[in-house]
């Protein structure tokens, strides 16, 4: 089947927005955004652009008011229904900050569903603003093209997650001693992929992981991958061969 054109064109901006989306709906924007739309991409009154709630969609809406500090738009129709995303949640070790912000804008673009920073021994962060994280994933919904925006869950130690989890959503974890080569350990459905820190689970870590039920060790190659590269090529991977990678139309 030949692909339509898009509209609106996907050059349009696109805004995360807080407010309820659907026709005819009045969107206040606050001065960040008022900021933006205005003085950055120099947008008046009578503009378009594309906005999202992370529940409903995406939307054409128009500016009806613009002030220096402030902007007002009206949603016109719903241009793209809410996506569905796999059910796949990475938990990781958060590194250093700039580390873990990368992380999380490409673990959003892959299309995580929720992201679960793990407290592990070797865990070198010791604090995680999830205000920033956030902040961090709205940016690379609207960059990407997300509809829904991934969960956060505070920050948690290891034996938390291990010990309150849904034993029925497979745990997969990257395991340094070997395991499952990771193609063939993904399979479609719940899960949860657990990255550990730089330097690895501990030996009384690994135990408890591996003692947990439906846990899967997997292998994600031959060399040594840096905390947050693993977390992404775990990612990657499981999108590829179990996840909505598999849904495209070709």
């Amino acid at each position: 089947m030949p692909a339509t054109p898009a509209w609106p064109p996907k050059s349009l901006p696109r805004l995360f927005v807080r407010t309820p989306l659907a026709e005819g709906a009045i969107v206040a924007l606050d001065g960040g955004q008022a900021n933006y739309l205005g003085n950055v991409m120099r947008l008046g009154p009578g503009a378009e652009l594309l906005v999202f709630d992370g529940q409903s969609g995406e939307w054409l809406a128009r500016i009806a008011e613009a002030g220096k500090k402030r902007m007002t738009l009206t949603v016109e129709r719903q241009t793209r229904e809410a996506e569905t995303v796999s059910d796949v949640w990475l938990a990781f070790a958060p590194v250093k900050r700039a580390q873990t912000d990368w992380l999380v804008e490409k673990a959003t673009e892959l299309g995580a569903a929720r992201l679960i920073p793990v407290m592990t021994q070797r865990t070198i962060a010791e604090r995680v603003k999830l205000e920033r994280l956030e902040a961090i994933a709205i940016e690379a919904a609207e960059q990407c093209g997300r509809t829904r925006l991934p969960d956060f869950d505070e920050p948690l130690p290891l034996r938390h997650l291990l010990k309150h989890r849904d034993a029925s959503r497979t745990l997969y974890f990257a395991d340094e001693e070997g395991g499952d080569w990771a193609p063939d350990a993904f399979t479609p459905g719940a899960c949860i992929i657990l990255i550990g820190p730089e330097g690895g689970f501990t030996d009384e870590e690994r135990a408890a992981v591996r003692a947990a039920p439906n846990a899967v060790p997997i292998s994600l190659g031959p060399r040594i991958l840096r905390a947050e590269t693993a977390a992404l090529a775990a990612l990657t991977t499981f999108m590829a061969v179990a996840g909505d990678w598999r849904l495209i139309d070709s």
